[in-house]
């Protein structure tokens, strides 16, 4: 059985870790943070500190944004698009990762201490019962001082998450 998170689609772009597991993974994804990779591959704001790692981060958005706009992964992405909280058919994105979008819906759940991609994440983390897998340490703190029900891991953090859901498997 793989192990699955919730994360947003710019997380497979930033950290390349997450599309070579050393066991299989599902990267369950809100549609509208695959919508947010056009903005952030359109916009002149940097992404990452470095301007060499910028230019790499923004070259793997647009493979990323690519692969999704394939025929047979777009099919599979519009498929879902049509009902609320439908989930895709797993997009395959190497040998042990895949991705599965998410038609979530915002429904303001967490009030104003949540962006709306923030609250879908958390809302798709509760019912889908998947942690959460996230970069801002920000995010995990209101996370944690809001108590809200969901399991959050930082992506440094992200071979202890994987080795931790196979010991809890051996259990």
């Amino acid at each position: 059985m793989s192990r699955q998170f919730v994360t947003e689609a710019v997380m497979m772009a930033i950290y390349g870790q997450l599309l070579v597991p050393q066991s299989p993974v599902e990267y369950i994804v809100p549609y509208t943070t695959v919508m947010e990779l056009y903005e952030l591959r359109d916009s002149d704001e940097p992404l990452m500190n470095r301007a060499d790692d910028d230019q790499h981060v923004k070259s793997k958005i647009r493979e990323l944004i690519a692969y999704f706009e394939e025929p047979l992964n777009s099919k599979k992405i519009n498929r879902c698009l049509s009902v609320p909280w439908a989930k895709s058919s797993g997009i395959l994105l190497g040998e042990r990762a895949q991705v599965t979008i998410i038609n979530s819906v915002d429904n303001a759940a967490y009030g104003e201490a949540f962006d709306p991609i923030e609250t879908e994440l958390l809302l798709t983390s509760v019912r889908e019962k998947v942690p959460v897998l996230t970069d801002q340490f920000e995010l995990i703190q209101r996370i944690i001082e809001g108590g809200i029900p969901v399991q959050v891991y930082d992506i440094d953090d992200f071979e202890f998450a994987m080795e931790e859901e196979t010991f809890r498997s051996s259990q």
